[in-house]
């Protein structure tokens, strides 16, 4: 059975356009936040995406973000430039280009985490701890559903 009918099909329920809309507010919160440590939100996101070992090189980096990897080049050539990370060439392929934040890079990444996890924390201060984790496993849920509908397109 289809859940959305074309005739009720609108903003306040597409899940689109509420994910978007709640990044936006997220992004609009928190990029005041990281301004004194330095990190605009795509940089740290590029850093926290590194530092859980998401990605270790800049096409890594351009998936795990869905950036072009054109716009990837120049978000890790402004990383680089600020000093939160280092670029090496692999040992084992030269082809290959490691990317490896600095202690720097981080701290950065570690106090922006924090500035996040207070934000969070407050914005979540009234909820019941089982709906944030239901609202977590709902999201995951669908992030997998929706990378599974991906590989599936790909392959059609």
């Amino acid at each position: 059975m289809d859940f959305y009918t074309k005739e009720a099909f609108g903003p306040d329920c597409s899940l689109g356009f509420l994910a978007r809309r709640l990044h936006q507010g997220v992004q609009g919160a928190l990029e005041p936040l990281f301004a004194e440590a330095g990190p605009t939100m795509t940089q740290w996101s590029a850093m926290v995406s590194i530092w859980f070992g998401r990605a270790s090189t800049s096409a890594d980096l351009a998936r795990d973000l869905a950036h072009d990897p054109g716009a990837t080049t120049r978000l890790v050539d402004t990383l680089e430039q600020q000093g939160w990370l280092t670029r090496t060439r692999a040992t084992d392929d030269r082809r290959v280009v490691k990317l490896m934040l600095t202690p720097a890079g981080t701290a950065v990444t570690l106090e922006c985490r924090d500035l996040a996890v207070d934000y969070w924390n407050r914005v979540l201060a009234d909820w019941d701890r089982s709906d944030v984790e239901t609202l977590i496993a709902l999201m995951q849920k669908l992030r997998g559903t929706l990378e599974s509908a991906a590989i599936e397109d790909r392959g059609a």
